[in-house]
């Protein structure tokens, strides 16, 4: 991990137990990070981004998401000064990566994908050594990380050797060390791979808590609900190249139909997807339905049409994973 030099500019923000983390606003209004035309070609002639260009507005909760070896990685190599860039510009919070590296550097807190702790040493001397490398002397980082720590479920195993933890809590740790020199931009790379669902939803509430009280957060993930679930923007680089971005909502609308799923009787289903050509019924399971209701359509019709044929629908629901399908929809289309 980058140990940046020390600096005599102060880490932005607070931390305390229960509910405080808040961050100064961006220099002039500057995007939490802004990447313009990067390029990257290695040396072994592999084009790995081709001009990708995005904007973070600050206190945003981001999703970058892409294929493997779409260039999500290359992208934040490059962001957190672990990987050379071909051309182009990035800075965060106004703060140029090659202008002023050490600032720019600050302003970042980094989850990688990978788990790159000392396993032998304790959970709170893993936290407060990061500290150091930021400039935090210790009794000031010691109850920082114990807040911190405390916030993300681990003050009870802050004294264990980081070997003896759970695989959910290596993730929580890595957190909690992002976070001790109180970033302003936090960076995940698939933060909750081989995370159950229990604390896995867990961390999405801390993550909330954390944007919601001024941190940016740049998230990748395999997860697609989760990026539908937490984030406002996303962007999908495919093969190097921005394929697409907006507001998650703007990211939907490309499907120009949304997907609802009705609850009928046991065993009704093939028969209501047959009064249905119209919605491109899809027969999920022998009580479950999914409808497009697209433009010219509404649910309505398709209930009273059912109704009318003595079909009765127990609860109809938008269904969950519609940026899954804008994902392969994209993506796809760059196969061809």
């Amino acid at each position: 991990m980058d140990k940046p030099a020390q600096d005599n500019r102060a880490a932005g923000g607070s931390f305390s137990a229960g509910a405080a983390w808040t961050t100064d606003a961006a220099p002039g209004g500057a995007p939490a990070l802004a990447v313009r035309d990067l390029r990257k070609v290695y040396a072994t002639g592999t084009e790995a981004l081709k001009g990708v260009s995005l904007e973070m507005p600050p206190g945003d909760f981001f999703a970058l998401l892409g294929p493997n070896g779409a260039g999500k990685t290359t992208v934040i190599g490059i962001v957190t000064g672990i990987v050379d860039k071909s051309g182009g510009s990035v800075s965060v919070f106004g703060d140029d990566i090659d202008r002023h590296p050490q600032a720019a550097r600050r302003h970042i807190g980094v989850v990688p994908q990978e788990l790159n702790f000392n396993i032998f040493e304790k959970v709170i001397d893993i936290v407060v050594t990061q500290g150091g490398y930021y400039g935090i002397p210790r009794k000031i980082a010691y109850p920082r990380a114990e807040e911190i720590l405390e916030q993300l479920g681990l003050h009870d195993k802050r004294n264990d050797k980081s070997m003896t933890l759970s695989g959910g809590m290596k993730r929580r740790l890595m957190i909690a060390r992002a976070l001790i020199h109180r970033p302003r931009l936090l960076i995940l790379d698939e933060p909750t791979a081989g995370v159950d669902v229990e604390l896995r939803r867990g961390m999405w509430d801390f993550l909330r808590r954390l944007t919601a009280q001024g941190t940016s957060i740049l998230l990748t993930t395999h997860y697609l609900e989760e990026a539908e679930q937490l984030c406002r923007h996303v962007a999908i680089i495919n093969r190097g190249q921005i394929v697409a971005a907006g507001t998650v909502r703007d990211i939907l609308a490309q499907l120009h139909a949304e997907t609802v799923v009705l609850d009928l009787a046991p065993g009704a289903a093939e028969r209501a997807a047959s009064l249905l050509p119209a919605f491109r019924a899809a027969v999920a399971d022998p009580s479950t339905l999914e409808l497009e209701i697209a433009s010219g359509h509404s649910l309505g019709e398709a209930i009273v049409a059912l109704e009318t044929a003595g079909i009765g629908v127990r609860m109809a629901r938008g269904k969950a994973g519609r940026l899954e399908e804008v994902f392969m929809k994209l993506t796809a289309e760059g196969e061809k």
